[in-house]
């Protein structure tokens, strides 16, 4: 597997047990695979490259918990959202692919950091709720995927200012991650991320991340739902100031 992956035998092994655990999170916490995984893996991969991989990862997870989703979410919301991030995303990559790796995994890191504050702090900006700021959220958050890989953060950001109930904001995102992969897919085939090497990472990362999914569900508890988001970006905003450190150790 190390061979098809183009990894070094160590690195190799550390993104199989980081997209289990990304796909744990995304099962019982309805988020943060592809975060998570940036997180962990930004320090030893370029962000430009595991962005299209994160692509599999996001699509299968989000094929597998779409069942209830589409009736829980706000599809006219989702939409907007979907055709507005398919404007940002190219753009995202374009300013990843302009960037030295050693900033880019900088950039990458400082945003998922920036997201994670504010959704901990529940950080209100009323504005995102009008028709204007769903259109805006949208193209952010393309950008944001193009950046880091985490565009989903912002989309549950702006679920929590229009104070989605928990399994409304699960449907909403569920159908913004498949919808927004849909239109990636021709996005970085466009642009030209998404290599012969990517969809062979992708591919085989493919049933680690699956296994922590249905993990994650079955793991998770209504009860403790309340408990499962702050723990999760706690330990997201923890992995991606270790990696901001390491890089400045490095440097």
């Amino acid at each position: 597997m190390n061979d098809l992956l183009g990894l070094s035998p160590g690195v190799a092994a550390f993104a199989v047990c980081a997209c289990f655990l990304a796909g744990a999170v995304r099962g019982f916490a309805g988020f943060g695979l592809s975060a998570l995984a940036m997180a962990m893996l930004a320090v030893a991969i370029p962000p430009i490259q595991l962005i299209p991989v994160f692509w599999f990862l996001e699509m299968s997870a989000s094929v597998i918990l779409m069942k209830g989703g589409w009736a829980d979410a706000d599809r006219r919301t989702a939409l907007t959202l979907i055709l507005a991030s398919s404007i940002g995303l190219p753009l995202g990559l374009l300013i990843s692919l302009a960037i030295d790796p050693v900033a880019s995994k900088t950039a990458a890191l400082s945003v998922l950091i920036v997201l994670a504050l504010a959704q901990l702090m529940r950080l209100r900006l009323p504005i995102l709720a009008t028709g204007p700021g769903t259109a805006a959220t949208g193209l952010s958050a393309g950008i944001i995927t193009g950046i880091a890989g985490a565009g989903g953060m912002l989309i549950a950001l702006y679920a929590m200012v229009r104070d989605l109930p928990a399994r409304r904001m699960r449907g909403t995102l569920n159908i913004y991650m498949l919808g927004a992969g849909c239109i990636g897919l021709m996005t970085h085939l466009l642009v030209g991320t998404m290599t012969a090497q990517s969809a062979t990472r992708g591919v085989l990362l493919i049933l680690p991340t699956l296994a922590g999914v249905f993990l994650g569900k079955a793991l998770f508890t209504p009860r403790w739902e309340g408990y499962y988001k702050p723990v999760c970006l706690t330990l997201l905003i923890g992995l991606a100031t270790v990696g901001l450190i390491r890089l400045g150790v490095g440097a």
